[in-house]
């Protein structure tokens, strides 16, 4: 485990130090709270662009033209159907997203009672929102209707925050993790990395996660999306990508971390590595862009020694005391 933020730079900034090394360091402690399985995440882009805020990252933006399809909150039958499919691939979480500012009155009117009606079909399949900044009343309806955990992003450091975003402020972000947890849901809280951000900005967000006590940190690997602000960033190096993901796990070593949007474009044939450091995937694809699919990412699993769980079905995970797991503190030698 990492302990401060001067460690977690140093080892960042030595491009030199031997990638696969870090990535065994990770693996260990990953599979200490892990073991050898995988979780999976499914998402279902409930209501796509025409989104009011500006991140400069983000093809769903109303501000940039970025040609994506765009349409209202889909039929509550049409969800359904999309977690239905989502519980046969014995997905862990069904992430439901908007491209919203924040739920509406009428967004939760909406949703809620399809959430609920969701639970009650299918037990073991955990309901994730991501529906913008939350409010007190808005989080307590969501939870009323059975939502387990609610993703907000930090997306970046508190110092980069505001080159990416003008809408709305990175506190604002993180009281609505704040609010989320405060009403019983699980907070998933992760960041996108590669937007040309310093390697400080990278160590910040994770230790910013860390003492914000999230449960789960999707990584999103930047891939450009033409019409954006973004969209001529030269994409990350995908050792480079592989170093952060470990980082992560050095800093967060109990938390579900997750190789989220990006991982195919940036990682491409090295990305079953990034299994070392990370517990859970998204598959079938993310918000706008294509990604692997669940027949390709159930093979890639097997083919490094996981395997896939869902909370209900297995025992298999190799959970210990919390002395156990973090006794063997101190720098990790690369």
């Amino acid at each position: 485990m990492i302990n401060t933020r001067q460690e977690a730079i140093e080892l960042l900034q030595n491009d030199t130090c031997h990638t696969l090394a870090l990535l065994e360091q990770a693996r260990v402690l990953r599979e200490q709270y892990f073991g050898r399985t995988v979780v999976l995440h499914i998402l279902s882009n409930a209501k796509a662009g025409r989104c009011s805020e500006d991140c400069g990252f983000c093809s769903q933006s109303a501000r940039f033209d970025t040609g994506i399809e765009t349409y209202p909150v889909i039929s509550s039958d049409d969800l359904f159907e999309q977690a239905r499919v989502a519980n046969e691939a014995r997905a862990e979480k069904f992430c439901i997203v908007t491209a919203t500012r924040g739920p509406t009155s009428a967004l939760c009117d909406s949703l809620c009672p399809t959430v609920t009606r969701i639970k009650e079909a299918f037990p073991l399949l955990k309901i994730c929102t991501s529906l913008g900044l939350l409010t007190e009343i808005t989080a307590a309806r969501l939870r009323e209707a059975g939502v387990d955990r609610y993703n907000h992003n930090l997306e970046s450091s508190r110092n980069f925050f505001p080159q990416i975003v003008s809408t709305h402020s990175w506190e604002e972000r993180q009281d609505t993790v704040r609010i989320a947890k405060n009403h019983g849901m699980e907070a998933c809280c992760g960041g996108i990395v590669g937007l040309g951000e310093t390697r400080e900005d990278i160590i910040d967000l994770f230790f910013s996660l860390r003492e914000l006590n999230v449960d789960s940190i999707p990584i999103n690997l930047f891939n450009p999306r033409p019409g954006t602000p973004y969209g001529d960033v030269k994409p990350l190096d995908p050792m480079a990508a592989l170093r952060i993901l470990a980082i992560a796990r050095l800093i967060n070593p109990s938390k579900d971390i997750r190789a989220a949007g990006g991982r195919e474009a940036i990682l491409g044939a090295l990305q079953p590595l990034a299994l070392f450091a990370v517990n859970s995937i998204f598959t079938n694809g993310y918000l706008t862009t294509p990604g692997q699919n669940l027949t390709d990412d159930e093979q890639m699993i097997a083919d490094m020694g996981y395997e896939i769980v869902r909370e209900g079905e297995s025992e298999n995970i190799n959970h210990r005391d919390t002395e156990t797991r973090t006794g063997a503190s101190g720098r990790f030698k690369i």
